[in-house]
């Protein structure tokens, strides 16, 4: 596993419109959709106007129809503040430092 942190709810990401060579950007929150296509690219960014700005660079991926892709940021464990306690935190830096290692025993 190379990730697990989850997504954030689409009310703070955004999403690119691709239409033809033009891209725009719309923020959410989303009505619900009934048909989604879900991937999603992990990037290291600073600011979402970086991811972006990265996202509208991309190649158009349904040439010949419009199509959106949308961006969320990760909960990251800083983000749960004192409601992830310290046994967590500790679990979670040594599942992160065997991932690295490249080791699969958790």
């Amino acid at each position: 596993m190379k990730a697990g942190e989850g997504l954030k709810p689409s009310c703070t990401g955004v999403r690119i419109r691709f239409s033809g060579d033009e891209r725009a950007v719309i923020d959410g929150a989303f009505a619900e959709t009934k048909k989604l296509i879900a991937d999603f690219w992990l990037w290291e960014v600073n600011f979402l106007d970086e991811a972006i700005n990265w996202l509208k660079r991309c190649p158009h991926p349904m040439p010949g129809s419009d199509a959106e892709i949308e961006i969320r940021p990760v909960f990251e464990a800083e983000g749960f503040g004192e409601a992830m306690m310290p046994e967590l935190r500790e679990r979670e830096a040594e599942m992160r430092s065997v991932l690295e290692k490249g080791e699969s025993n958790l």
